[in-house]
């Protein structure tokens, strides 16, 4: 009896540091999304979008394909940029982009997205 008693408390002993507090503390701090890994998953994106994999209607013109790769990107921050007004033929929204980038930044920190849009309005 004794002896089960002393495996168990060598046991307890050994495993606490996977059952403390310590081990279960906040992650380390997150990093802000680069714009080289931006690059690269938009790039996955279009590769997905011109393999029929998001629709015909991606296929059919140069902006729709833009607005999808962005909705790939990130469905939230397209929903927050430009859902309500998508790009348009023709069209170079800088503030947007600008909005969309920074809904991207907050994203990958873990931050809320409260006040992105509208942000870089002048």
């Amino acid at each position: 009896m004794a002896r089960r008693f002393l495996c168990l408390v060598s046991i307890l002993f050994f495993m606490y540091p996977f059952f403390s507090s310590h081990a279960f503390a906040k992650s380390p701090p997150r990093r802000p999304i680069t714009d080289e890994e931006i690059r690269t998953r938009k790039d996955e994106c279009y590769t997905d979008i011109q393999s029929g994999l998001w629709g015909l209607h991606c296929k059919s013109s140069k902006i729709m394909k833009e607005n999808c790769a962005l909705r790939c990107l990130s469905p939230v921050c397209y929903s927050l940029v430009y859902e309500g007004d998508p790009l348009e033929e023709g069209e170079i929204d800088y503030i947007r982009s600008q909005e969309y980038k920074y809904c991207l930044h907050k994203l990958s920190l873990g931050e809320s997205l409260d006040g992105v849009k509208g942000s870089f309005n002048y």
